[in-house]
């Protein structure tokens, strides 16, 4: 049964309110495979979406918290900050805790193998996951000739596939992420 969000909003304020707790905490949901809707208060995966904001709950400004950070990476790695911000904003929504279903971590979700590569620790770590993160991109622009569209389709995808497919790999995920990071990175230039 999928609740619209008056109904959410209704059981969840009666059950906080019996309960004593504040209204704080925004939910996110999801549609698995199968049709359910799943619900939280906290965002542990990148395919959970903000289902409803709580009008007391104001939206926190991550991008101004992690900015001197990101200009450092992009002053550091010769990138374009608003790309880097835009990533993020596609990857984890600047959640510094996010781990995808894959299993790619923090801000700028970085596969283990990746963020071997690229000598993180720890993965949570704003500071450490950016300029990995920067660092990859760089790298990855370099590879294909500063074409936006295939180093972003290779951050999404792997390098491998864009190279065996020559170009940008057909997978609709990698297609939206390039499309959200594109639409991102207009409105932060």
């Amino acid at each position: 049964m999928y609740l619209n969000k008056k109904c959410l909003f209704f059981f969840i304020f009666i059950t906080q309110l019996l309960l004593g707790m504040p209204l704080a905490a925004n939910i996110y949901h999801y549609i698995d495979e199968d049709g359910v809707p799943h619900f939280t208060n906290i965002k542990t995966e990148r395919r959970y979406q903000l289902y409803y904001r709580f009008a007391n709950q104001p939206p926190v400004d991550y991008i101004k918290s992690y900015q001197k950070i990101i200009n450092q990476a992009a002053k550091h790695y010769d990138m374009d900050s608003a790309l880097i911000k835009a990533v993020i904003k596609a990857e984890s929504d600047f959640d510094k805790h996010a781990i995808s279903n894959k299993g790619a971590k923090g801000l700028m979700q970085l596969m283990p193998d990746t963020a071997s590569d690229m000598n993180l620790k720890n993965p949570f770590d704003p500071k450490e996951n950016i300029f990995a993160g920067t660092r990859y991109l760089s790298l990855l622009l370099k590879r294909f000739n500063n074409d936006i569209t295939l180093a972003l389709a290779a951050y999404n995808a792997g390098p491998e596939n864009v190279a065996a497919h020559k170009g940008l790999p057909p997978f609709r995920e990698t297609k939206n992420f390039i499309a959200r990071v594109i639409n991102y990175h207009k409105q932060y230039k």
